[in-house]
């Protein structure tokens, strides 16, 4: 591998890793936790989810939360959207990107949203074409990649079918997930190279979780393959309401820590960010899960 050149970081620690949590955060906190993360250098924040309260009720305040966003020229700040219902509300707060979010596992489709994925597919066509008649951006979503906790291992045939409708309807990103970490390198490699036959690579992102300790190990394996973004999630932020016993994200520290060894350039301050993922945590009373983060503390 020649590692070079640009990745881009997808921080989801703000909507992906905070929605799990089981205490509520307040509005303000998560809106501080933005303003960190911008300063730190991440240039796309995922900043709440437009969902029913009833579903995910620590993004009750996604829209307190994101109009209250000092926002960045060169940071985009997009939100999950389920529905329709959900899309015009993010469209009334002012948003400009916006995600979809599937599953490659009929079960985990009806548990998360509530339908198959054939009828999420229709869902999502018709909030990607309201979408595109606002010129707002885009992204896709797939879960449970390579496991899901209620039917287990997870073709990848399935996962590609399904990014590619993503892509074919107009997603220009496709982000790919270990929802409960189950994956190892072989096998996230094999997935690559089955979805990039019906995705061109450029458009995929990988997301890890990191339940088993494999997320950088993952990562590693599928940068070689040509994959250039990857979400990840301060202090190591994460979990999955209808994924019980997956554990949180990779922690953006140590992706980070990772990428500098190799020589990408990523554009994130890294004891900037090490200072935003103690901010939160300690709001959480906790300390992050990033070993980075750990020995940063232990240098200081």
């Amino acid at each position: 591998m020649t590692a070079s050149g640009k990745i881009k970081i997808v921080e989801v620690g703000p909507r992906d890793g905070l929605q799990n949590e089981p205490m509520m955060v307040p509005a303000a906190i998560k809106i501080e936790l933005i303003e960190r993360l911008a300063q730190a250098g991440c240039k796309t924040i995922e900043a709440t989810s437009f969902v029913a309260p009833d579903r995910i009720p620590q993004l009750a305040d996604h829209e307190e939360v994101f109009t209250s966003i000092k926002p960045y020229p060169d940071v985009s700040y997009p939100v999950l959207v389920p529905n329709m219902r959900g899309f015009n509300n993010a469209l009334a707060a002012g948003v400009k990107e916006i995600s979809v979010f599937g599953a490659a596992s009929e079960t985990f489709s009806q548990k998360n949203i509530n339908c198959s994925i054939g009828e999420s597919i229709q869902r999502f066509t018709k909030v990607i074409t309201a979408a595109k008649a606002h010129d707002m951006k885009v992204r896709g979503y797939v879960s449970c990649v390579l496991g899901c906790p209620y039917e287990g291992e997870i073709r990848p045939q399935v996962v590609a079918d399904l990014a590619g409708q993503l892509y074919d309807l107009g997603c220009y990103e496709i982000s790919l997930g270990d929802t409960i970490g189950v994956g190892t390198a072989k096998k996230a490699q094999k997935l690559i190279d089955i979805v990039s036959q019906k995705v061109p690579i450029n458009y995929l992102a990988a997301h890890f979780h990191d339940t088993y300790g494999q997320a950088l190990a993952n990562l590693f394996a599928v940068i070689q393959l040509g994959i250039r973004i990857i979400d990840s999630a301060v202090g190591g932020l994460g979990g999955c309401p209808y994924a019980v016993g997956a554990s949180g994200n990779v922690a953006t520290e140590d992706v980070i820590y990772m990428l500098n060894g190799l020589g990408f350039n990523t554009g994130v301050d890294l004891q900037k960010l090490i200072k935003a993922s103690y901010f939160i945590n300690d709001y959480l009373n906790r300390k992050p899960t990033s070993k980075v983060a750990l020995a940063y503390l232990r240098k200081i």
